[in-house]
């Protein structure tokens, strides 16, 4: 018996509708976040193999490894929509550096969470690898609660 919670369509859906060159904030559902009186972070990794997006002027593909990291407001990504909004650079031609902040613009409009990051870690071509990064947090949240947070966090990566 499948629950239903208002928002979610994609998630259950007996059927997924892929799209490959609009990466639309549209895409993107969310839910309540029912621990809000709570500081804590929740923690994406699209996997280098999954995501892919092509460069604007030559039409070469990349690839990147995709980590977001959050600290929930009043309402959570649902990951399914996440993983199709992301699927959805495919075929979409941007800039490493667009990609990285129009994934942050468009999680920031949907969630208006306390704190959000966002890395892209792009495989090298030509002998380079870019590796932007964005941060933003909300007012009132300060840089040692971030610090403090985002910290802790890094140390369970090594």
């Amino acid at each position: 018996m499948k629950k239903s919670i208002p928002g979610i369509t994609k998630l259950g859906a007996d059927t997924t509708k892929y799209q490959l060159d609009n990466p639309s904030i549209d895409i993107l559902e969310t839910f309540e976040n029912k621990h809000r009186n709570q500081i804590y972070l929740v923690t994406f990794v699209q996997p280098r193999d999954e995501f892919a997006s092509l460069c604007p002027i030559t039409n070469q593909p990349d690839q990147a490894k995709i980590e977001i990291l959050y600290s929930p407001n009043n309402k959570m990504v649902e990951s399914k929509s996440l993983k199709l909004y992301l699927f959805a650079y495919r075929n979409h031609g941007a800039f490493h550096e667009d990609i990285i902040n129009t994934i942050a613009e468009d999680l920031w409009e949907k969630l208006k969470p306390k704190y959000l990051r966002v890395f892209g870690d792009f495989s090298p071509r030509g002998g380079i690898a870019i590796k932007p990064m964005i941060e933003r947090w909300e007012n009132g949240f300060t840089i040692q609660q971030i610090s403090r947070l985002v910290n802790a966090w890094d140390m369970k990566r090594i």
